[in-house]
């Protein structure tokens, strides 16, 4: 592993690493906020999964998180959102390819030899930062906007006991039935639609649910959506009688500005999960 920077934030430091993954074939680079805690002991840790066309810097520098994470002692990890090099594929489109692993494990080709985002985010990175870093994996909660959300629920609900608690910003509710996510499963999964619906939030809500406490905004003005169909995830929940708070948020749209507006109250939600485990 390689230290690429790390700098004194909130009374802890932000750094920022690269790996050989041997789960991606390539080399990766993640962000990981450590607070003043960490240098007594392992802290809770709180993944948050950045969304389409996004690497490991954007919520790392936009969302606001590291005051609020220093307030409650947790950890913040920063994954990237796909593998990246020269002999990586790629796409034209901004939604498939670099930057759009939509975390799930690729099965065709040309995506399978390192679209394996799924494994890199449930397995290689956890027992990478458990081994080189002062995090309690114990403790882990899981967050993320929009591509991020879908990959935090999906993981969330797939993963038992993982998780104690789990939230998104603007996810991508109900991909199989959304181009944000029909175009990319039958890219990476295939035509078998069957394949897909463990990478469904909606349709895992309906089928399992999750053994925890979950929190979801939504911007009311968002400009996207028609392709993240909160409705479908939110009358799943209901149906599930699912622990759940799904606020609608009048007059916020799909960017930072409205993940940075409510980033407290999720790196608190999370704090009440993870200290309480």
């Amino acid at each position: 592993m390689k230290t690429i920077s790390e700098n004194a934030c909130f009374g802890g430091t932000q750094g920022v690493y690269s790996h050989s993954s041997a789960t991606c074939g390539c080399d990766m680079t993640f962000g990981l906020f450590l607070p003043a805690e960490a240098r007594d002991g392992p802290v809770p840790v709180l993944w948050y999964l950045s969304g389409l066309t996004c690497t490991h810097e954007n919520a790392m520098t936009k969302a606001g998180a590291q005051c609020w994470a220093a307030d409650h002692g947790i950890a913040l990890v920063f994954p990237d959102t796909s593998p990246r090099g020269e002999d990586v594929a790629d796409d034209e489109a901004y939604d498939l390819g670099k930057g759009a692993g939509f975390y799930v494990n690729a099965t065709e080709d040309p995506w399978k030899p390192h679209f394996r985002m799924w494994d890199y985010i449930a397995e290689e990175l956890p027992a990478l930062i458990g081994e080189n870093f002062a995090i309690d994996l114990d403790r882990q909660g899981i967050t993320g906007h929009s591509m991020g959300g879908h990959g935090a629920l999906t993981l969330a609900m797939n993963l038992d006991g993982r998780f104690k608690s789990v939230s998104a910003f603007a996810p991508i509710a109900h991909p199989t039935a959304s181009d944000w996510g029909r175009k990319q499963l039958a890219a990476y999964l295939g035509s078998d639609e069957a394949t897909w619906a463990r990478h469904d939030a909606t349709l895992l809500m309906a089928d399992k649910g999750f053994d925890g406490p979950i929190l979801i905004d939504q911007g009311a003005s968002d400009q996207f959506l028609d392709l993240l169909k909160p409705e479908a995830l939110a009358a799943a929940i209901a149906a599930k009688r699912q622990q759940a708070s799904f606020r609608m948020q009048p007059g916020y749209d799909h960017s930072y500005f409205f993940v940075s507006s409510f980033m407290e109250d999720h790196i608190a939600f999370h704090a009440e999960a993870l200290w309480g485990a």
